[in-house]
């Protein structure tokens, strides 16, 4: 992924207002992030840790949603299984709902996946992030297969926010 700037990101948000992406919390490391190794910039809003963002490129064009990440009952199977890299953590994957774009949105519909608590799906793809024993079941699909499998995962959940 190109590195992207504060205000790329901020006017690559499909699922709010041009007034909710401009208060929301950016990363201020983003000259910091291992780029190279990123298919998707995600992280969690360090004032508000229900509220997620991801940012990816689509058709050439950084493309954002902001997330809400709803608290789980204390009964809930602390152990899942992230949908977009298909990596399984105890306690590590939350259920993350965006809010669908333009007029589905105002009647408040919303799409929801589960994803990595900690939105670094590309570096557990990539073996640069372990999520412990079992986190990774054996497949004999390679690291670009798996990444291209991940980014596939992605731009199906964003078409289902956009539609």
């Amino acid at each position: 992924m190109k590195p992207l700037t504060e205000q790329e990101i901020r006017s690559a948000f499909v699922n709010c207002t041009k007034g909710e992406a401009k208060r929301l919390s950016v990363p201020r490391d983003l000259a910091d992030r291992p780029w190279d190794d990123l298919d998707y910039l995600g992280w969690r809003d360090p004032q508000a840790y229900d509220r997620a963002y991801l940012v990816t490129t689509l058709d050439d064009r950084p493309t954002a949603l902001a997330l809400r990440c709803p608290t789980p009952a204390s009964w809930q199977t602390p152990r899942g299984m992230c949908s977009l890299c298909l990596t399984s953590h105890t306690g590590g994957v939350s259920l993350m709902v965006a809010p669908k774009a333009g007029k589905a949105r105002q009647r408040g519909n919303s799409v929801g996946t589960y994803i990595c608590g900690d939105l670094a799906c590309s570096l557990y793809v990539r073996g640069k992030k372990d999520a412990g024993a079992g986190a990774r079941l054996h497949e004999s699909l390679t690291v670009e297969e798996k990444v291209e499998r991940m980014v596939a995962n992605v731009a199906a959940f964003l078409a289902k926010v956009a539609a």
